[in-house]
């Protein structure tokens, strides 16, 4: 993971990128490379000041988070900060919580930190299918920028973890003042529906254990970590086949020493010959972000 001191080497001396950081008129530097987004002292700082002003337990956890939710990083400092007056606050959401049913308005939107939210489906007489992953590169609720008061997903949590969240009313009025945001949610918009149409394909036709390397792939990206706590129950739910191609799946995946498996959490071991087990999707949905966010 890139450091600020490894960034900045690479930005043209007394360029505009090195005024404006001496300015202080950027929050948060995205290493695209790297994946990864680094905040500077001002955007801890508010972090900060808006945890102390929250419990305890949610304080703790937004205090000691070192990375930030890419599309809020990715706002102008003024508009950030005017979200944060509209009362954008750091959670801490729990595996398994429930924050959008299909139908349902939506109460608040989320900006993950360092947890991942599933979107589901459901088809009568079945369980129902995961469709997408959103981790610290979107927001849950995207409906809501495109017009819509419900939800078409259920978005369900995968693991306890930090967001920040915002009342549905108060993004909306926030939309109406500010082109930047609306820029950001429409490219991640754009980067949603094709990692959805993609996944449809890749459920469609390729084998359990490409389609499992690939959710574990995804999975830890948006999660910026190497462990997972996921069994396979939950996986085969997930993934919409039964539990026993999943034990299949992930026999294969541990014997060829790519993953490392304990009671309810998969630790990835060899990333990048999982990348190979994987089929093309993952890198295909992954070129599909890049962009999304590179245009930005």
């Amino acid at each position: 993971m890139a450091s600020l001191k490894q960034i900045l080497p690479r930005l043209p001396k007394g360029g505009p990128e090195h005024q404006a950081l001496e300015a202080g008129e950027i929050d948060a530097i995205i290493d695209h490379a790297g994946r990864n987004v680094i905040l500077l002292p001002t955007a801890r700082r508010a972090l900060r000041e808006m945890a102390n002003r929250t419990p305890p337990a949610i304080r703790a956890v937004a205090n000691q988070a070192p990375t930030a939710n890419g599309l809020l990083a990715a706002l102008p400092h003024a508009e950030y900060r005017r979200l944060l007056a509209a009362g954008l606050e750091p959670v801490t959401l729990k595996f398994g919580e429930v924050l959008h049913e299909p139908g349902v308005p939506f109460r608040y939107v989320y900006f993950p930190v360092d947890c991942v939210i599933s979107l589901l489906t459901a088809v009568g007489g079945h369980q129902a299918l995961e469709v997408a992953l959103v981790g610290h590169e979107g927001m849950v609720g995207i409906s809501l920028a495109l017009g819509s008061e419900v939800s078409l997903h259920r978005a369900v949590v995968q693991g306890t973890g930090t967001a920040m969240r915002m009342e549905a009313g108060s993004l909306r009025g926030a939309l109406l003042q500010s082109k930047p945001l609306q820029q950001a949610l429409h490219r991640f918009k754009h980067a949603l529906v094709g990692q959805i149409s993609q996944s449809a394909a890749c459920n469609r036709f390729h084998s359990v254990e490409a389609r499992l390397a690939r959710y574990l792939l995804m999975s830890c990206d948006r999660a910026r970590s190497t462990e997972i706590c996921f069994g396979h129950e939950f996986l085969a739910s997930m993934l919409g086949v039964r539990r026993v191609g999943v034990t299949i799946a992930v026999g294969a995946l541990r014997k060829r020493k790519l993953i490392k498996c304990g009671r309810e959490k998969i630790t990835i071991l060899d990333r990048r010959h999982l990348g190979a087990a994987s089929c093309e999707c993952y890198q295909i949905i992954k070129r599909i972000y890049d962009s999304a966010y590179a245009d930005g």
